[in-house]
């Protein structure tokens, strides 16, 4: 069996843990950042918390006979992303990165690009507006600094009381969502507006449509550039099925795999 640590923390590694949970090939481990109270626990052996840093991951990898390292984690886990291809560049290990495709507008979307969450709470203007927010809780310091808007917020987490605007609704739900249960959301809450990041994928998709149909702008925050790294066997897939390929690859090849 090879030895294989996931960062996970997105439906796609969930959707790996499943796979492999029965795979005799691999021994798969699925490590999550613990950043969420009621994380939803993979079928296969799971750790929680941070490495420490590159030299924290490097030593697990090198601890724990890791042979490949997969990065599933959020596409706006910027930091450890980042650890994962220093890590991956100082051990020589071969690391996969499972991105998802981002949201692309069709017609009838409204969308206003921006680059920052301050850019976002700018972009909402001075006129008091009914905002949607599904941003997650770590950035809503730009939102309580401005307070003459009304939010309607939705995490699976609820945040601190002390980060949260004056004027705000809190909803905790994880998704998936479905089209009906989004357009009742806005419907009922008057909402006018919709804040977001390009996660990708279909979990909270149906916000958009349900914008769209209403048609409501929605700000959306662009995904932050990823370096075009040329750490060896580095390569990038877009969903579970072809990271899972990708694996019968690289352990077809292993001599172990013979």
């Amino acid at each position: 069996m090879m030895n294989l640590l996931i960062l996970g923390g997105t439906t796609e590694a969930s959707e790996l843990g499943r796979a492999l949970s029965s795979d005799r090939r691999f021994a798969a481990t699925m490590s999550l950042a613990g950043r969420t109270r009621r994380p939803q626990i993979p079928a296969i052996p799971t750790r929680i918390g941070g490495f420490g840093g590159v030299e924290g991951l490097v030593r697990h990898l090198t601890q724990n006979r890791i042979a490949l390292l997969i990065d599933a984690t959020h596409p706006f886990a910027t930091q450890m992303s980042a650890n994962a291809r220093a890590a991956a560049r100082v051990s020589g290990m071969p690391l996969l990165t499972v991105l998802r495709p981002a949201w692309q507008p069709v017609d009838g979307d409204h969308w206003i690009l921006v680059d920052s969450m301050p850019a976002a709470s700018e972009a909402l203007g001075v006129t008091p507006r009914t905002v949607l927010l599904t941003i997650g809780q770590k950035d809503l310091a730009p939102f309580a600094a401005a307070p003459q808007h009304r939010y309607v917020l939705r995490s699976v987490d609820p945040p601190p009381p002390e980060a949260l605007p004056p004027l705000v609704t809190v909803i905790s739900a994880r998704g998936p969502f479905r089209l009906d249960e989004e357009l009742r959301l806005l419907r009922d809450h008057g909402i006018e507006l919709v804040v977001t990041k390009n996660s990708g994928g279909s979990a909270t998709q149906a916000k958009l449509a349900a914008a769209r149909a209403l048609g409501l702008p929605v700000i959306m925050l662009r995904r932050p550039l990823v370096p075009t790294d040329e750490t060896i066997g580095c390569e990038t897939v877009g969903t579970a099925a072809e990271a899972l390929a990708w694996l019968a690859r690289r352990h077809a090849a292993s001599p172990r795999g013979e």
